[in-house]
């Protein structure tokens, strides 16, 4: 399905999100945005994916990256869920600088239902994201069977990549939603 405004209702659409930092306390980092994604009015937490640290990827000579992916339903449009998460990354002092360069944190929508939306602002689905291992990993943690729009289902997709820069984090426990 293609977005368009015209396709918007007071109905649940279904949104995963990709937590990424390297800087400033990580882990604190994608914790606490969490916790700010489930204060976003009209969204609501489902499935949150246990924390992962991951290499960088692009420039290398950087601290790892801890990443993450969360699961909400929101009646919010993809647009105003982006400016949402937007200031949340400028809360915790995101400087838009060198392109795969050290961030305190970046938040990506990844999918919006099985919309594929391209504007100047935002592309869904995230048109890198069938190449990150540190993307599909923790995603398919949460979303074992998702397709990935024009690209297939994310398990065939990572069963064809390098997964061993992606380590868990935690207990193996997934962090429970708050609701």
């Amino acid at each position: 399905m293609t977005f368009s405004p015209s396709n918007l209702s007071a109905f649940r659409s279904t949104a995963f999100i990709g937590l990424g930092s390297n800087m400033r306390d990580p882990d604190w980092q994608v914790r606490q945005a969490i916790r700010e994604i489930d204060e976003i009015a009209e969204t609501a937490l489902v499935r949150i994916s246990s924390l992962y640290q991951t290499a960088p990827v692009g420039i290398l000579d950087q601290p790892p990256f801890v990443n993450a992916v969360v699961q909400v339903e929101t009646t919010r449009s993809p647009h105003d869920l982006l400016v949402e998460l937007t200031d949340i990354e400028q809360r915790h002092g995101r400087v838009r600088g060198e392109k795969n360069g050290p961030r305190t944190l970046d938040l990506d929508i990844l999918l919006f239902n099985e919309w594929a939306i391209e504007d100047e602002r935002l592309v869904t689905p995230h048109p890198r994201m069938h190449e990150r291992p540190f993307v599909l990993v923790p995603l398919l943690e949460i979303a074992p069977d998702v397709f990935i729009p024009d690209r297939g289902f994310a398990r065939l997709i990572l069963a064809t990549l390098d997964a061993g820069d992606v380590h868990k984090l935690d207990d193996g426990q997934p962090l429970a939603p708050t609701h």
